[in-house]
């Protein structure tokens, strides 16, 4: 009718989620960071003159660095020389955060087990392909330290560790070395088990760890993928076994 009013939709409104000061100094640092526009071991301007450029308080910028500080993002150092340094991300950054995740979801050790027999043979025809005599060393190194009869079982499992790990290296291929350095690493604490990791399995591993390491020396990527697919199988198929028959003894 003329000279009314519209009605008016009835229109319902959340809560709007602002974010925090410090949240959002924090994320335009991180962005330069990740960008490069603030290169690695630049110093950030001091706390004081961050506050005066900002117009931030003090406590406000303490906490978008200390956000940055856990994220791996700056390292904080006290003293006259002291300060707040920009770092990039690293592999062992990404292997703490799998290795938090595995932890924090309580993976199960199938689940470690299904991943590492997807990846790990990938990782070895890379290896193949891109392995330095740095990285041939490192791995017999470890192949040494496997085969010693003396090791007890925290050592042969850290220098499989090392041998696992060394071949992800070999790979020069940074996502797929943080991912299997955290994911080795929590294999290697869900196979801390005597009653699975005896003489025979230990045999085993030394000759298959020898055989894949023999095929990444030669580059033959089609023979290091098809020997690790057949090791990491056999590997995992035992450790389950043994953990499967483990965890029916607990119950029973």
């Amino acid at each position: 009718m003329d000279g009314e009013s519209p009605m008016r939709s009835a229109i319902t409104l959340g809560p709007v989620d602002v974010p925090k000061a410090p949240d959002v100094l924090a994320r335009e640092l991180r962005e330069r960071i990740l960008s490069g526009e603030l290169p690695e071991g630049a110093a950030l301007p001091a706390e004081r003159e961050l506050v005066k450029q900002t117009q931030m308080s003090r406590a406000t910028v303490r906490e978008a660095l200390r956000i940055l500080e856990v994220q791996n993002l700056v390292r904080v150092k006290a003293g006259r020389a002291g300060g707040a340094f920009v770092q990039r991300p690293s592999t062992a950054s990404m292997a703490n955060t799998v290795s938090m995740l595995i932890r924090g979801r309580q993976i199960k050790l199938a689940d470690l087990m299904e991943t590492r027999e997807a990846l790990e043979p990938f990782c070895a025809e890379l290896a193949a392909t891109k392995r330095t005599n740095e990285d041939l060393e490192r791995l017999e190194r470890a192949n040494d330290a496997i085969a010693d009869a003396n090791a007890d079982l925290a050592r042969f499992l850290q220098a499989n560790l090392d041998w696992h790990v060394g071949v992800a290296v070999a790979s020069h291929n940074e996502l797929l070395i943080g991912f299997m350095t955290g994911l080795s690493q929590a294999i290697y604490a869900g196979t801390e088990n005597a009653s699975f990791i005896d003489e025979s399995v230990r045999d085993v591993t030394t000759r298959a760890h020898r055989s894949i390491t023999r095929a990444i020396r030669e580059r033959d990527a089609a023979a290091a993928g098809r020997r690790m697919r057949r090791h990491v199988h056999s590997y995992a198929s035992a450790a389950l076994e043994v953990d499967q028959r483990d965890s029916i003894t607990v119950e029973d």
